[in-house]
């Protein structure tokens, strides 16, 4: 089965291609499979004052992450074969050329949010019902940016070398994303990525490798969820 063989996988290739971002800065690429993190426009956790230390994490999902209590965001869109989104196609099978994952974390005024799986997945799904939880493993068509479980890991499994964005994988997911808003959820937006403050726009955040990257909608703040990869992810 597909989620027994993630272990097995192996990201392949180089991002090389530019990605340009409307942002205060460019974010610069490197050979190393996307945006420059020393580019980002970050600053320290210290400016955002007093943070609440997360909940216990949930039970870990059919990839080894935990899964949030919370329900999810929003519903996933419906897409068709064939159908493009900022560039990116729904086609038949898995591409792997560039093969690499990030995780997602949401919290709407400090309550834990789920990323739903199924992102970026055409219906019907092939659900596996893996000794941890279900894994859609099979679909008409997979866009290039998508989820299998509902544990905020984003697959970007690419037929060319390119970074993407956070507003890409949003724009699949058909739910909205800016300053103030995040899917249905409105309020001032924090972002933070590898567990420092992204002061820009979150649209622009690249889904870079083991990237681990938390949106706080409103009060109160919550300390940056720390997940592990499990080998193969």
């Amino acid at each position: 089965m597909k989620w027994e063989r993630l272990g097995r996988r192996t990201t392949l290739g180089i991002a090389a291609g530019v990605a340009a971002f409307a942002a205060t800065a460019a974010l610069a690429l490197t050979q190393g499979g996307g945006a420059d993190p020393t580019a980002l426009p970050l600053s320290s956790l210290s400016t955002l004052g007093h943070l609440d230390p997360a909940a216990a994490a949930g039970p870990l999902g059919a990839e080894g992450v935990p899964i949030p209590a919370g329900a999810a965001l929003g519903r996933a869109r419906v897409l068709t074969t064939g159908e493009q989104i900022d560039g990116i196609t729904c086609q038949a099978g898995e591409q792997v050329l560039f093969h690499i994952h990030a995780h997602l974390t949401i919290f709407v005024q400090g309550v834990a949010r789920q990323v739903p799986a199924g992102v970026g997945i055409a219906p019907p799904y092939q659900v596996e019902a893996t000794p941890q939880g279900p894994f859609v493993a099979g679909a008409p068509c997979f866009m290039w940016l998508h989820t299998h479980a509902a544990d905020g890991i984003i697959h970007t499994e690419s037929p060319i070398e390119r970074t993407y964005t956070l507003g890409d994988f949003f724009d699949i997911w058909g739910q909205p994303l800016g300053r103030t808003q995040v899917g249905p959820a409105h309020g001032t937006v924090t972002a933070l990525f590898n567990g420092r403050v992204f002061t820009g726009n979150p649209r622009q955040i690249p889904l870079l490798a083991h990237a681990q990257i938390q949106l706080d909608v409103g009060r109160p703040l919550i300390a940056p969820e720390q997940i592990t990869f499990p080998k193969g992810l």
